[in-house]
């Protein structure tokens, strides 16, 4: 099992930035990836930003150049920087962790971008 809680969730005007962070734990040395995935209102969920174990990056293009996924394994935490933030980019954004074979899902935190 893999527990996983979200924070950074926020009302930001557009081309604002905000950080949102995913706590995890549990067990967490089985890892293969974790990273982020959005759903916005009538619309399927959709990959963010995952970062493998071996450090790779793996961006949906809507975001790419403006949002960032990070790691610190010291913390347990994953992190993602989102920049020049667009009204589209609004949605519930849920942290992932796959961990064999089986996906962990956090309760998601809310980013609204509107002016």
């Amino acid at each position: 099992q893999v527990q996983l809680v979200e924070s950074g969730g926020d009302l930001v005007q557009p081309g604002g930035s905000l950080r949102l962070s995913c706590a995890y734990s549990g067990s967490i040395f089985s890892l293969s990836r974790v990273g982020w995935y959005r759903q916005a209102p009538g619309k399927q969920r959709e990959l963010v930003a995952v970062r493998s174990s071996d450090g790779r990056g793996i961006y949906a293009d809507s975001v790419k150049g403006r949002f960032t996924i990070s790691r610190d394994s010291a913390k347990n935490t994953v992190f993602l920087q989102m920049n020049s933030l667009r009204p589209e980019d609004t949605a519930v954004y849920f942290c992932n962790a796959r961990s064999q074979g089986i996906d962990y899902w956090g309760q998601g935190t809310q980013v609204t971008v509107s002016s």
